[in-house]
């Protein structure tokens, strides 16, 4: 198991968010998470439905009939 990335993770919200230590340190690993997704647009996974709708949509190979 790779070990949490200290560095990064503090880089990200002290340089990138300008959070304050008492912000920072009051995250949860989630929030972080959720922050940096947002900053860097990264989203989360499509579910199911929205998955199978994108595949109805976008079909990899042309169906006829």
């Amino acid at each position: 198991m790779r070990p949490f990335p200290w560095a990064e993770a503090m880089g990200f919200g002290f340089g990138v968010l300008k959070l304050s230590s008492r912000e920072f340190w009051g995250l949860t690993p989630r929030e972080l998470a959720a922050a940096f997704g947002a900053h860097s647009g990264r989203t989360a996974p499509p579910s199911r439905d929205g998955l199978e709708g994108m595949m109805a949509r976008f079909p990899d190979e042309v169906r006829h009939g």
